[in-house]
């Protein structure tokens, strides 16, 4: 069973920074695109930042200068860091992941979120 769980959540002040994790188990061939999503209640799903297996990334505008997602392929792990935070960050993060579990077999999977709350 490959799965994503995701870890670094928490509360912080305006201007503090956090580190999410987002590390895959199971029987991994490969993971091909990663990316870091969030969500508040009421609105759509959103990506925040998204990195491929060779490292070009992408920032959402409202980020930019701010976060930087990065990743381990030899650990399968992501990593979001989240400087300079706001109260409008506030949301759960999710992880996501193109997941190869043979060299022509993917699974798009999901973490199960973690709270991020920036309090003013």
């Amino acid at each position: 069973q490959v799965q994503l769980v995701e870890s670094g959540g928490g509360l912080v002040q305006a201007g503090g920074s956090l580190r999410l994790s987002c590390a895959a188990s199971g029987s991994i061939f490969r993971i091909s695109d990663m990316g870091w999503y969030r969500q508040t209640p009421g609105k759509r799903r959103e990506l925040v930042a998204s990195i491929t297996d060779s490292g070009s990334v992408y920032y959402a505008d409202s980020v930019k200068g701010r976060f930087t997602i990065s990743r381990d392929n030899a650990k399968n792990t992501l990593y979001l860091q989240m400087n300079s935070l706001k109260p409008e960050d506030t949301a759960v993060y999710y992880c996501n992941g193109r997941v190869f579990t043979m060299p022509t077999i993917s699974t798009d999977l999901w973490g199960q979120g973690t709270q991020v709350t920036v309090s003013s």
